[in-house]
């Protein structure tokens, strides 16, 4: 993770109106998309447990209207493929940084 700064939060808001928080990991392009991975937040213990059921939020970016969007990937085939390609960034920042 490239955290030189410290960790960035941010908080979307779903369809339903409900504000979720997401802690930043780190973002890679991929045939022309970027997407950006994230970790739930918590503030409470039982908030913690909840977001351990998430994982990794993986998002992408879309233009939409001239507004820069986050959405989640269309199938279950490109969240797949994009996962295994962050797993493989992670683990080789790790290496980098042991």
């Amino acid at each position: 993770m490239r955290d030189e700064f410290g960790p960035n939060f941010i908080t979307l808001t779903d369809e339903d109106g409900n504000d979720i928080e997401l802690e930043y990991v780190d973002a890679l392009e991929h045939n022309g998309t970027t997407y950006m991975a994230f970790f739930p937040t918590a503030d409470s213990e039982e908030a913690a447990e909840d977001a351990q059921d998430f994982g990794l939020v993986i998002l992408k970016s879309v233009m939409e209207n001239g507004e820069e969007l986050l959405t989640t990937p269309d199938t279950d085939e490109e969240l797949n493929e994009v996962f295994d390609l962050f797993t493989q960034q992670l683990l080789e920042d790790e290496d980098e940084n042991s």
